[in-house]
């Protein structure tokens, strides 16, 4: 096997798919049975939509049921605040797509399976690496049917935030900090229900939905390491909580039941200060796990992928993967990725942070009115989010035919 992907999530799916495409023989190991596992990231910018234009997919991947968001924005105290137009962009889709993971994700295994070089083990967990003369030469698995070990010129950790194959590479992990968490939770959606506020943020609250067609995904902000106190506040506080930022929930809150409804997601912002050893790559999360702000984090792994792709596909194809390859990648994501997480880390510290400190009602700050007055300055942040610091893209020939084509 040229290549093993540790992963089945955005990052190693787009890869396998993209290094199958390219005549490499893959194989992805996914843990889970299947990739239906709610509260993952929704949003796919239009960095990871131009990708699937120039692959060709976008028409098709469009046809999935989605909401398009041309524009994000919130309410800061009383003031509703665009932050970002889409609309501007020189890209091929001037909104972010609103879409389950599961849904992505399935979409690009059927694409994928077209090629003859992909393959796919789910229900296969990696839980050690196989080394020889201290070179990563392959990975051993956990299977319904046993025990698995495929050997591979090149093992790809893609394995999120909590990776086993970074940790059994010994690769060190430098953690930059997060004052914050999130708890996450599904409430009903109703008729006349406001469409267009993401966000909303006052006195002591922050308040996230994201539109799920028939439902709301919320996002709770929380002080870091704060639920236990919150559970102790009971069931009843939360939902108070939440009803006093955002009172159009008042009619639905009941539908937390309890607080098997209510899901944390405990905030990491980290990197690798190596990314590779001879034989292995980390990518997406296993190399930087990323803050839910911006919901940037599944579109950069997209990106380190297809820089993945465009870097390594020939000498894997060739078996001429060398140290320098997987040094040239880190550099190529490296500076993005330190720049997003800078951003990342100053709006939990400065923002966020004094957020959930304040208790009296706020007004936006100066700099954020000046988005509502000079509507021009959404372009900014929509470039930032929406597009990103280096945005990638596709070089990597198709060199197989799919199935079915």
């Amino acid at each position: 096997m040229r290549c093993c992907i540790a992963g089945g999530g955005p990052a190693g799916m787009m890869l396998g798919y993209l290094l199958a495409r390219a005549g490499v023989e893959i194989v992805v190991l996914e843990k889970h049975a299947d990739f239906l596992r709610d509260f993952r990231g929704d949003t796919v910018h239009p960095s990871t939509l131009q990708v699937m234009a120039e692959l060709g997919l976008l028409e098709e991947f469009l046809k999935r049921p989605h909401q398009e968001l041309p524009r994000i924005g919130g309410l800061i105290g009383d003031d509703a605040i665009t932050m970002a137009d889409f609309s501007g962009l020189n890209v091929a889709c001037k909104f972010i797509v609103l879409m389950p993971q599961w849904d992505f994700l399935n979409f690009l295994e059927e694409h994928a399976r077209r090629y003859p070089a992909f393959h796919l083990r789910m229900r296969a967990e990696v839980t050690e690496l196989v080394e020889e003369a201290g070179v990563i030469v392959g990975v051993r698995a956990a299977t319904p049917d046993g025990p698995l070990e495929i050997r591979a010129g090149l093992v790809i950790g893609a394995d999120g935030r909590r990776s086993t194959v970074r940790e059994q590479a010994g690769l060190r992990v430098e953690d930059l900090g997060a004052p914050i968490d999130v708890l996450w939770m599904r409430l009903p959606q109703h008729p006349g229900d406001p469409k267009s506020t993401l966000g909303r943020i006052n006195a002591g609250k922050v308040f996230v939905t994201l539109d799920r067609g028939e439902y709301w995904q919320c996002a709770y902000v929380i002080p870091k390491g704060g639920f236990e106190a919150l559970r102790q506040r009971g069931l009843d506080a939360l939902r108070a909580d939440i009803v006093a930022i955002a009172p159009f929930m008042a009619d639905r809150i009941d539908a937390l039941r309890d607080w098997d409804d209510v899901k944390l997601l405990t905030v990491t912002v980290d990197r690798l200060r190596r990314w590779y050893r001879p034989g292995l790559l980390c990518i997406g999360d296993a190399a930087h796990a990323m803050s839910p702000i911006g919901g940037v984090g599944i579109n950069l792994a997209i990106q380190d992928a297809v820089a993945a792709a465009n870097i390594l596909a020939a000498p894997l194809r060739d078996g001429t993967v060398a140290e320098r390859d997987l040094a040239q990648l880190q550099r190529r994501r490296e500076f993005p990725i330190r720049v997003t997480q800078a951003f990342q880390v100053f709006a939990q510290t400065r923002i966020f942070g004094a957020v959930l400190r304040s208790t009296a009602p706020l007004r936006a700050p100066w700099p954020v009115r000046l988005l509502r007055r000079f509507p021009y300055l959404q372009r900014f942040p929509a470039l930032f989010i929406g597009v990103g610091v280096r945005p990638e893209h596709v070089h990597t020939p198709e060199l197989t035919a799919p199935r079915n084509a």
